[in-house]
C-alpha cells in the first residue's frame, strides 16, 4: 500500500447479519491499530463490542458499540453495529454518519440474500461500503461462488480485491490483486508474506484483469492504458479504487478471518488509503449547511449513575466541553472504546465523542453553531410487533413512565401506545427479542418488574335490525323527584358510519336544553353493549319524551336515554365485528409463495402482488389480515425468509365475526371482565 497524506479522523460501520463475526473484526481492527493489548472473542464475554449485560446474555450485539483507535498516525472510530435485524435502526442510525460500511458476510451462497436490506439501504442512501467475506478459514465454497450470489442483491459492482490459496479444502492465505504479493495466514498473528504459489499465477492474472477492467468503466485514462496494454502504476490503481468507492461506482471485496486475525490488517490499511474524508458523509447527511460548526447526534445513553449521554459526529469547526449546544451547556465531553470513558477538552472534524448532559437534544438532531439543521436522517421503522404491560407494583407507575420515555429516547424504534379501546399500555417494538430486552433494561437498569400479556383486540359490535324504544325514568324520594321520558328509533348504518344521533322533536315534548343529555345516556350505554364491546355504525333518533316542569333534569333524561339503549339494543341483533388491517408484506421473490401461505394461514384475504419498486428481485404481498393474526405475524414471516421478511400495517376497516370464533371471543371477553 503506498504511502499517503494523514486524513481526518474518519469513522467506519461494521455492519452485517447475525452471527457474521461483525464484533470480532472490531476487536481485530482494534487491536491493529493498538488500541486494545489482545484480542477478546465473544464466547469469552471479554470484547469491547457487546459489553451491555443484555447482549452477553445472548452472545449477541443489541446496541451499538463505540471504539476509538488510532492508526498510522490517524484517528479512527469503529461503530459495531448489532446484526439482528430486530436491532436494525441502530445500524441505520450508525450508517447516517459513518464514512463507510464495512459489510460483513459469511462464506455460504446460500445466505448472502439476508444481506439484501442492507445493501439496499446502503445503495439508496449512497454509503460507500466493502465487503468483508469472513470465516474464510473453514470455508468450503470458492470465493467466485460467494461473490456471484452477493452480486445478485448488491446494485454495485462488486470488486474482488484477494484471490483465495488453498491447500487441499482449506483457504491458508490470499494474494493481493493490487500489489501482487500473497501472504499466507498466521492464526493470532498479521499474515506472512510469501511467493505467489505457481498454480494460482494464471487465476491472479484473470482476477486482476477483471478488476481493473471493471474500474475502466469509471476511469477513462486507465481504460486507455488497458486498450494500450500498458500495466498501470500501482498508485494510481489504489487512486482509482479510493475515488470510485466514494463516487459509489464500486465496492471492493476482501476475504479474511477476523477469528485468526487473518486479513485484518491488509483490510484496515485499505481503508485507511481508500475511505472518503469526513466531509463527504457530512454534505450527504445535511447538505451545505452555513455555520462554523456542525455536529450530528446519532445515538442517546442513559448511563445508571452518571445520565445522559449523547453520541455525535463532528463534521466541521471545534466542540468544547462546556458550550452551549442546541440550548444546553454540555457537562462532559469523552472518547469511548465500548464502556470505557476517556474525558477529552475538545472535539474537532470527523472525530466521534459522547456530550454528556444535553437533556433536550435527541437521536438524529443535526446542530450548525448551536442551532438545528435540517438533516437527511430516516424516518423511524414502523413497528411490528407489540406487548401489553404494566408494573407488578401500582406504586411503580411514575418510575415506569420515566423509565419508558429513556429507552424510547435510547431506541426511537421502540414507541409506547395507550390503547382506549382496551385500556391497555403497549410497548411497540421490531420483534419479541427486541421488546424482551427492552424489559430486561426496565426491570435491572431502572428497576422497574413489569408484566406482560398479549395485547387485546379492539373489537366492535353493531346491530342488524331497527327497533323503536320507550324508556321512561322515574324517581321520587322526597323533594324534586326525577323523571325522564324518550322514545327513540334506533337504527343500522353502514360498516365505517360511526354514530349518528338525530334530534326530531316537535312541540317541545323533550325540551331543547335536555336533548344533549339523552345523546349523553346513550353514548356512555355505547361504550359497552350487549355483547360487552364498544358499539358502532347505528343511528338513534329521539323523535319523543314528556317532561315534567319540576322533576325533569340533565340528569334524569341522560339515564333515559341509557334506558332506552340497555332495552332496546338487545333486541336489534348484536354481531360482533373484528378489526381488518391492510397488510402489506415484503420478501425476496423465492419467498413469496410462502408469504402468501402465512397470508391464507390468519384468515387473510390476498388483493395481489407486485414487484417492490427498487428493489431487485423482492415482491410485496397486499392482504387483508384480522388484527387478531397479526400479533406474531413477523416471528412467522422472519422464519419463512431467513429472517429478512416484513411487512407494513394499517387499520383497514371492521369485518362481522360470527359462528364459533365469535362466541369464543364474547365468551373470554366475559370472562377476563368478571
Amino acid at each position: 500500500m503506498v504511502d499517503k497524506k494523514p486524513s481526518a479522523p474518519r469513522c467506519a460501520a461494521i455492519v452485517g447479519p447475525y452471527l457474521s463475526g461483525k464484533t470480532t473484526l472490531m476487536e481485530g481492527l482494534l487491536h491493529v491499530c493498538g488500541a486494545i493489548p489482545r484480542q477478546g472473542a465473544v464466547k469469552g464475554g471479554n470484547t469491547v463490542g457487546d459489553a451491555a449485560p443484555e447482549a452477553r446474555a445472548r452472545n449477541m450485539s443489541t446496541e451499538l458499540s463505540v471504539g476509538s483507535a488510532e492508526f498510522l498516525g490517524e484517528q479512527w472510530t469503529f461503530i459495531d453495529c448489532p446484526g439482528s435485524i430486530e436491532f436494525w435502526p441502530e445500524a441505520r442510525s450508525a450508517l447516517m454518519v459513518a464514512d463507510v460500511a464495512i459489510v460483513v458476510v459469511e462464506p455460504d451462497p446460500d445466505r448472502v440474500i439476508v444481506n439484501g436490506p442492507l445493501l439496499q439501504f446502503l445503495n439508496s442512501h449512497d454509503i460507500p461500503y466493502v465487503v468483508f467475506i469472513n470465516k474464510m478459514d473453514t470455508a468450503a465454497t470458492r470465493v467466485r461462488d460467494i461473490l456471484s450470489a452477493l452480486q445478485g442483491v448488491s446494485a454495485r459492482p462488486l470488486v474482488l480485491r484477494h484471490v483465495p490459496i488453498r491447500a487441499g479444502e482449506h483457504i491458508t492465505g490470499y494474494v493481493d490483486l493490487v500489489s501482487e504479493r500473497a501472504y499466507s495466514y498466521k492464526p493470532g498473528e498479521s499474515s506472512a508474506l510469501i511467493e505467489i504459489p505457481d498454480e494460482l499465477q494464471d487465476r491472479e492474472a484473470e482476477a486482476r484483469t477483471a478488476l481493473l477492467e471493471e474500474l475502466s468503466n469509471y476511469d477513462d485514462p486507465l481504460l486507455e492504458m488497458l486498450l494500450e496494454d500498458t500495466e498501470p502504476p500501482k498508485a494510481e490503481i489504489y487512486d482509482y479504487l479510493s475515488k470510485d468507492m466514494s463516487e459509489n461506482f464500486i465496492a471492493p471485496v476482501f476475504i479474511g478471518a477476523a477469528e485468526q486475525s487473518s486479513g485484518v490488517l491488509r483490510l484496515m490499511k485499505a481503508l485507511r488509503h481508500e475511505t472518503p474524508d469526513p466531509d463527504i458523509a457530512g454534505a450527504r447527511l445535511i447538505g451545505d449547511a452555513a455555520g462554523a460548526s456542525l455536529a450530528t447526534v446519532f445515538k442517546s445513553l442513559h448511563i445508571p449513575h452518571s445520565g445522559k449521554l449523547s453520541l455525535a459526529r463532528i463534521w466541521r469547526g471545534e466542540v468544547k466541553d462546556g458550550e452551549a449546544i442546541g440550548g444546553e451547556r454540555i457537562g462532559g465531553m469523552y472518547r469511548l472504546l465500548g464502556r470505557e470513558q476517556t474525558k477529552v477538552a475538545a472535539a474537532g472534524m470527523g472525530e466521534v465523542v459522547a456530550l454528556g448532559r444535553l437533556d433536550t437534544v435527541h437521536s438524529g438532531q443535526s446542530f450548525s453553531d448551536h442551532q438545528v439543521v435540517e438533516s437527511n436522517w430516516p424516518e423511524p421503522m414502523r413497528p411490528v410487533y407489540s406487548l401489553a404491560m404494566h408494573s407488578e407494583n401500582r406504586n411503580d407507575e411514575v418510575k415506569l413512565s420515566t423509565a419508558l420515555a429513556r429507552l424510547v429516547e435510547e431506541d426511537p424504534s421502540l414507541s409506547i401506545e395507550q390503547c382506549d379501546d382496551t385500556h391497555q399500555m403497549l410497548l411497540w417494538g421490531q420483534g419479541d427479542i427486541h421488546l424482551q430486552v427492552a424489559i430486561e433494561k426496565l426491570q435491572s437498569r431502572y428497576k422497574v418488574p413489569v408484566s406482560t400479556a398479549r395485547p387485546q383486540v379492539a373489537y366492535k359490535e353493531t346491530i342488524r335490525k331497527s327497533i323503536k324504544q320507550h324508556a321512561r325514568h322515574k324517581k321520587q324520594s322526597g323533594g324534586h323527584g326525577e323523571f325522564g321520558d324518550v322514545q327513540v328509533e334506533i337504527k343500522p348504518l353502514s360498516r365505517g358510519s360511526g354514530f349518528h344521533f338525530e334530534d326530531k322533536i316537535h312541540g317541545g315534548a323533550v325540551p331543547k336544553n335536555y336533548i344533549p343529555a339523552v345523546e349523553t345516556g346513550v353514548k356512555e350505554y355505547m361504550i359497552a353493549g350487549p355483547l360487552g364491546f364498544p358499539v358502532v355504525d347505528l343511528s338513534v333518533t329521539l323523535y319523543d319524551g314528556q317532561h315534567h316542569p319540576v322533576d325533569s333534569s340533565d340528569m334524569a333524561f341522560r339515564r333515559a336515554g341509557g334506558q332506552a339503549m340497555r332495552e332496546g339494543l338487545p333486541q336489534c341483533g348484536s354481531v360482533l365485528l373484528e378489526p381488518i388491517s391492510k397488510v402489506t408484506i415484503s420478501a425476496p421473490n423465492e419467498f413469496t409463495a410462502r408469504a402468501q401461505g402465512a397470508v391464507t394461514k390468519r384468515r387473510g384475504q390476498i388483493l395481489g402482488f407486485n414487484a417492490k419498486e427498487n428493489w431487485a428481485s423482492w415482491d410485496e404481498v397486499e392482504a387483508y389480515i384480522p388484527q387478531s393474526e397479526l400479533h406474531d405475524l413477523i416471528i412467522d414471516l422472519r422464519s419463512l425468509t431467513l429472517g429478512i421478511g416484513t411487512f407494513e400495517w394499517s387499520h383497514d376497516h371492521l369485518m362481522e365475526l360470527s359462528g364459533r370464533e365469535a362466541d369464543l371471543v364474547v365468551q373470554q371477553h366475559r370472562e377476563s371482565h368478571t
